[in-house]
């Protein structure tokens, strides 16, 4: 899964760049299309702003980061028979031992296909006119929210040891419950980054589509989709419960995040508001859904 993500990201890299280059010779050539001189309408029609200074470093640091986990990763160290005889069903915590000792391959691969899939989605929708007229933006915002989930679970993945679910039981052999792959559950990285995309796909369709009809039903898609993988993830007993709540939280905050802090200014929903009170003080954090 890692080296499939790694490839993607590189491609969708090279796809951003390309795209920015294009928009920035339309700029030379077309005035109405620059900053200085756009009008209402054409504000509204291009809501995102991104830039090589802001995102050229955010990027590149996930993608280290992302390299860096991957490389820990690769490093663990699989289990000893002795270690393994101690990995006992009381040993995880009660609300994760539902799938303890789960093991399914054909259930494993089959999840490959929505998660694979759920990465073209934000492509396919530029095929759309809206989303079309924006590719440049949607593109640096698609590749910098799949680089920011992709650093957090592999970082996660390869700093912490938690072995699988697989590994509590007797169904799949000893040396696939000894495999060091099989040592990173913690957190689901199929269900992160398949939530990640989907609900990219989502918030930026909700955002160029306001009026949309639709748009209740791209939310309802975002959504099903991860959960169907994280569901996989489950019953083949390569990820708790835990493993893919997390993932599917931080893979949704990702893709809606990162799109709404590329507003420009006056299409902000996304708001942090000090509040001060008698006897307390804080932050306020708003988020207006149009």
């Amino acid at each position: 899964m890692k080296k499939v993500i790694l490839l993607f990201i590189s491609l969708i890299s090279l796809i951003s760049l390309q795209a920015q280059d294009s928009v920035s010779i339309i700029n030379q050539n077309n005035p109405s299309y620059s900053s200085v001189s756009q009008t209402k309408e054409e504000i509204s029609r291009y809501p995102y702003k991104t830039s090589f200074k802001r995102d050229g470093p955010v990027i590149a640091v996930a993608v280290g980061l992302t390299y860096l986990g991957n490389t820990l990763i690769k490093n663990k160290d699989p289990l000893t028979l002795a270690e393994l005889a101690t990995k006992t069903r009381d040993k995880i915590p009660s609300f994760d031992r539902g799938n303890a000792g789960f093991y399914d391959e054909d259930i494993d691969r089959a999840s490959y296909i929505p998660f694979l899939g759920s990465f073209a989605v934000p492509l396919v929708m530029l095929l759309n006119k809206n989303e079309g007229r924006n590719a440049s933006h949607i593109l640096v915002m698609y590749l910098e929210s799949l680089s920011i989930t992709s650093a957090l679970f592999t970082m996660a993945a390869g700093t912490l040891d938690r072995p699988r679910p697989l590994v509590y039981g007797t169904i799949a052999s000893t040396d696939e419950r000894r495999n060091k792959n099989n040592q990173r559950s913690f957190y689901a990285g199929h269900t992160a980054a398949t939530a990640s995309a989907t609900f990219f796909a989502a918030k930026v369709f909700h955002d160029l589509n306001p009026d949309s009809k639709a748009k209740p039903y791209i939310w309802a898609a975002a959504a099903a989709v991860p959960a169907l993988v994280g569901y996989m993830r489950y019953e083949s007993g390569f990820h708790f419960l835990s493993d893919n709540l997390l993932g599917y939280i931080l893979g949704a905050a990702s893709g809606i995040l990162i799109p709404e802090w590329h507003k420009s200014k006056g299409h902000k929903n996304l708001s942090f508001t000090p509040q001060i009170g008698k006897d307390y003080k804080g932050l306020a954090f708003v988020y207006n859904i149009k």
